[in-house]
């Protein structure tokens, strides 16, 4: 019940400023976001990759509202790309995007947002890594597609997020399923309208199995981006029905979430990629976390309230 109410405070500034303010934040914080400077988020890089892991590293910020805000977002994964390939990581350590972060809400934004990103995808691919476009509510779909084919024209490792809430993603991961592409496939961790997306979380889950059958058909490269251990699970089923080698797919989880899980993964030889995020801008990240497990809202709930 609170979920959908959760995610609609990601983006209310008085609640941002309430939770920010609270002392059992930061603790929270830590635990899913790798620290808010580069140096601090690279020392958890490092550690992961020691442990067998791939990384895709994100700088948190989303809904800009200055052009200045979109430069200085592009200008951190810059200095991200060079610290990637200074520390020989550009082969374990991919980035993710977010292109609200680049300017695409503002006035001409889907042109802003590619200006942006696109130096950002060329220094990746200079460093010998990539990049995947996040994906965000329904309103960014189209255009954040029509950047990823903008981008996979010169740079073809460029990857997508698909969310199986939405109904539309089905037909989409059918038209992204190609030689080449990279589609990560996630549930959806928005606040969308009746009108464009599943409400029922057992409708969440039956459409992101039959979208996972479409990208494990096709002649991409699936990511699987879940923590659920059923959806893991039959994955590894279609992945070996299809006739895909371990390493023709991936698995995705959340820094600070299943860390046991992706180290079995690991253990049995798949690949197994951890979503890092920091910045300072960790407030709607931060709150989508808490409206998808229930079990850290009652924790960060109890604690809000404590005395002590």
């Amino acid at each position: 019940m609170l979920g959908p109410v959760l995610l609609a405070a990601a983006r209310s500034d008085s609640i941002r400023r309430l939770v920010s303010a609270a002392p059992v934040t930061r603790p929270m914080v830590d635990r899913f976001v790798a620290g808010e400077q580069l140096d601090q988020c690279l020392q958890s890089v490092g550690s992961l990759a020691d442990r067998g892991l791939e990384i895709t590293v994100d700088h948190l910020g989303e809904d800009i509202t200055e052009r200045a805000e979109a430069v200085r977002n592009r200008d951190a994964y810059l200095a991200l790309t060079e610290e990637l390939a200074a520390a020989g990581l550009g082969a374990r350590a991919e980035m993710s995007v977010k292109l609200s972060a680049f300017g695409q809400a503002l006035p001409d934004g889907h042109d802003l947002a590619y200006a942006n990103v696109l130096p950002v995808v060329e220094a990746a691919a200079a460093a010998g890594t990539t990049v995947t476009l996040d994906m965000e509510d329904h309103t960014t779909v189209d255009s954040t597609l029509a950047i990823l084919g903008e981008l996979r024209k010169r740079f073809p490792a460029t990857g997508a997020v698909v969310q199986s809430y939405l109904f539309r993603t089905e037909e989409d991961c059918h038209a992204l399923a190609g030689e080449g592409s990279r589609v990560r496939l996630v549930k959806g961790a928005y606040k969308e309208p009746a009108e464009v997306a599943f409400q029922d979380k057992r409708e969440v889950d039956k459409a992101y199995v039959r979208c996972l059958k479409v990208l494990m058909a096709g002649k991409g490269y699936p990511m699987v981006g879940s923590h659920d251990p059923r959806m893991v699970a039959i994955a590894q089923d279609l992945a070996a029905r299809y006739g895909r080698k371990q390493d023709e797919y991936e698995f995705q989880m959340l820094y600070g979430i299943r860390a046991a899980e992706q180290t079995r993964l690991v253990a049995q030889g798949h690949r197994m990629r951890v979503y890092v995020p920091y910045g300072t801008d960790w407030y709607g990240y931060f709150m989508r976390r808490l409206a998808e497990r229930p079990a850290n809202l009652a924790f960060f709930l109890r604690s809000l309230v404590s005395k002590r």
